[in-house]
């Protein structure tokens, strides 16, 4: 169980300042078609401009409306993130999420189908990494969001007001008051010398470029066991960057040299986005250091921010 820290006891930890920006959605409507990396189901997603103010939800089984908030995501969440609501859920929503808050697409409809399922479906996850929904992002372009009475509104961000830490065991999350987004993400894996102890920086401006391609990665001894809890049965070696713990990668060559760290900060920055409502920005204005976190611990961490929890163990 993690345990939350806040410092100084005082909330709320954040307050919500404008960006001096309106808020935004995509230009146009898009579609894309792909495998879910779980599943293994095929999944059509088909994203569409939203209202000012309504933010970033999915819309599954024909009319079920899952915001893309953290009251909705479920607990624990070990290789993914999940929402959930009235018996409706959609799975790995990370990379989509990561990519929609990073290129500022404040608003947006997420319509999935599924021929095999009504009540439960993924985002796909095409090459591991959300280059594919950037690229198709760019494509269409963005432009400013606008209410149904055709005004348009400003865009918010979250400021951090005291410094916060969650943690579970030697993996812990902390942030701090800063003038600026940045994160500095760590992890270590020393049974996969070719992985071992990295970390990356980012101050995000370079999202596209430096993070976006970077894939997900899995240890191949790994493999077998979480096929036989039934993940991943739509993963290989073209959705993922795959480790051997003493032959090194086995599908080389990597994006970059530290490409397992980068796709880390890829997942904190999704499920960070989960903090954002109404159309506001959902990354916090402050420096988030991470260590050896994961999906739940990111998820922790936004209800910490966000005052669902307070103080948890």
């Amino acid at each position: 169980m993690a345990v939350v820290y806040n410092y100084l006891k005082s909330p709320p930890l954040i307050s919500w300042k404008s960006t001096s920006k309106l808020q935004q959605t995509v230009a146009n409507c898009f579609e894309r078609i792909g495998q879910g990396l779980h599943s293994g189901n095929i999944f059509k997603v088909k994203l569409s401009p939203a209202a000012a103010g309504v933010g970033r939800y999915f819309v599954v089984g024909g009319s079920t409306v899952i915001k893309a908030s953290i009251e909705n995501a479920v607990k624990p969440t070990p290789l993914c993130t999940t929402l959930s609501k009235d018996g409706y859920s959609v799975q790995t929503v990370e990379h989509l999420l990561s990519a929609l808050e990073a290129t500022g697409v404040d608003n947006c409809q997420i319509e999935i189908d599924s021929s095999s399922s009504n009540d439960s479906v993924e985002v796909p996850i095409f090459d591991g990494s959300a280059r594919e929904w950037v690229e198709a992002i760019d494509q269409v372009g963005l432009k400013v969001a606008i209410t149904s009475g055709g005004k348009s509104c400003e865009k918010l961000a979250p400021y951090l007001n005291e410094p916060v830490r969650v943690q579970k065991n030697d993996s812990f999350i902390a942030a701090f008051p800063f003038p600026r987004m940045s994160i500095s993400y760590g992890i270590d894996f020393p049974q996969a010398p070719a992985i071992g102890r990295q970390w990356f920086c980012s101050n995000l401006p370079d999202y596209s470029k430096q993070i976006a391609s970077s894939r997900t990665f899995c240890i191949y001894e790994e493999v077998e066991y979480m096929r036989s809890l039934g993940l991943i049965k739509g993963g290989s070696s073209e959705t993922a960057i795959i480790c051997g713990l003493n032959r090194g990668w086995l599908n080389p060559p990597l994006r970059f040299d530290d490409e397992p760290c980068r796709h880390k900060v890829l997942d904190l920055i999704g499920d960070v986005s989960l903090l954002a409502k109404d159309g506001s920005q959902g990354l916090p204005i402050a420096h988030i250091i991470a260590y050896k976190a994961g999906h739940s611990l990111h998820t922790e961490f936004v209800r910490c921010l966000s005052g669902i929890s307070q103080k948890i163990g």
